[in-house]
């Protein structure tokens, strides 16, 4: 190998190594926005694009290029070090998804990186699959037939849940749905300290493209690091999903309002419904995650927000007008933005999950002055997190009863009047919340 070549190799480590850092790191219980912010911090622009590409890619696909790659391996597949399967997962997506990777710049830092992991040895392997592998014909594409192990394994989705998503929206909208999932997600931005309509001449002058998000929720753009857009650092603007964002249109919370966010971090939702509220209480139990709520506060709140450490099953304050409770969910209306999510959620976590939803519903709607308003959200599909667990809670409670928004869009709300969003067919985020209004 040439001089050259052998520093042009070294320089392509760079983003390859993050991304299988990044692997590692979830696969051991990180979150994957966590591990990206770590692991890239030192890159430079286009290798950082590269690095979260690649590992946001195999989270996606990975169903697929499993199925791919385990054919060429002369042992079994489960075998083989999970280190060494992600080393092969990388270097298959280069080959298989991003033309702009020459397929030798794939092999030999997919190389490097086995012997960096485990040896000559290792090397050699992942050298003899993947040239295998680029050797092959590219397979005729095939319509995915509505067959739940078929589609599961084609969307890298788990089995169980492709069940239950056929059995409830059909073939067609499980489909678009787990398509809609395997997309790479576009930043979505939400006016702060300026409106939208200054927050799009600011960026059209710097030559920034934007369209409106579907139902007016936002301004969507291709650019990737929202940091580095005009308006960041005054708090002009804050990233988040439309589906979010509608949601402070569906509270439809008074002017005079106090309200109790129950479990605020980051806080997107809390700098919207700051606007529309005389003061906000946004609470969180983990303290790290408080102080980035703080952060995201004073960078876009609007002086009405309070930052508190506080445990939801013990609300720290009185009865107030409106409390929100954004319960912890499977998350299954966020697998685009959250690829990594799909690996986690079973059957079992949702049967733990619905006891502690049911556990904080209970919990916060003891703060809920009479004839104030309780706000249940969560970013899942599941009937069991979202209406069963609401017609649960009234059931029991009595004194509570829906109060839909007779001002929403239709589109958006369930026949119960509870908001419905689903990404097949609203494109954008899953997401659920029912008004729930005390006697």
């Amino acid at each position: 190998m040439s001089a050259k070549s052998a520093i042009t190799l070294s320089r392509g480590l760079a983003p390859r190594r993050a991304a299988l850092h990044v692997l590692a790191q979830v696969r051991a219980g990180r979150p994957l926005d966590a591990a990206l912010d770590g692991a890239l911090r030192s890159l430079d622009e286009p290798d950082r694009r590269l690095a979260h590409e690649m590992a946001a890619g195999v989270f996606r696909r990975q169903g697929a290029l499993d199925s791919r790659l385990a054919p060429l391996v002369t042992r079994d597949w489960g075998q083989v070090p999970e280190r060494l399967q992600d080393v092969l997962r990388l270097g298959a997506y280069q080959l298989l998804e991003l033309d702009r990777v020459p397929p030798h710049a794939a092999v030999d830092t997919s190389v490097s990186l086995a012997r960096e992991e485990g040896g000559p040895r290792a090397g050699g392997f992942v050298n003899a699959v993947l040239r295998r592998l680029g050797a092959l014909p590219e397979p005729a594409p095939r319509a995915v037939a509505p067959d739940a192990a078929a589609l599961a394994e084609s969307h890298s989705h788990p089995l169980w849940l492709v069940e239950r998503w056929l059995e409830r929206f059909g073939p067609e909208e499980t489909r678009k749905l787990l398509e809609w999932n395997d997309r790479k997600p576009r930043l979505v931005l939400q006016p702060a300290r300026e409106g939208l309509a200054d927050l799009e001449r600011r960026w059209q002058a710097a030559g920034i493209a934007t369209e409106p998000a579907p139902f007016g929720a936002g301004l969507m753009t291709d650019r990737r690091r929202p940091e580095e857009l005009p308006g960041f650092a005054e708090g002009a603007f804050m990233v988040q999903d439309p589906a979010p964002a509608l949601l402070t249109w569906y509270a439809d919370l008074p002017p005079d309002a106090t309200l109790y966010d129950a479990a605020a971090s980051p806080g997107g939702k809390t700098i919207a419904l700051g606007r529309e509220a005389r003061m906000v209480v946004a609470g969180d139990v983990n303290r790290l995650r408080v102080r980035r709520l703080a952060d995201n506060l004073r960078r876009a709140g609007s002086g009405h927000e309070y930052a508190m450490v506080a445990d939801a099953h013990r609300p720290p304050l009185r009865q107030v007008g409106a409390v929100l409770l954004d319960a912890p969910c499977l998350g299954t209306g966020t697998f685009a933005r959250h690829p990594d999510a799909r690996a986690r959620v079973t059957a079992e976590a949702l049967d733990r999950v619905q006891g502690l939803q049911a556990e904080l519903l209970e919990r916060t709607s003891e703060v809920v002055a009479p004839g104030g308003l309780l706000l249940y959200s969560t970013c899942s599909l599941e009937p069991e997190e979202n209406e069963r667990q609401v017609e649960r809670f009234l059931a029991r409670r009595p004194g509570f009863r829906r109060e839909p928004n007779e001002t929403f869009p239709p589109a958006l709300m369930s026949e119960d009047g509870d908001l419905s969003i689903l990404p097949q067919r609203h494109e954008m985020d899953g997401a659920y919340a029912a008004r729930l209004r005390r006697a």
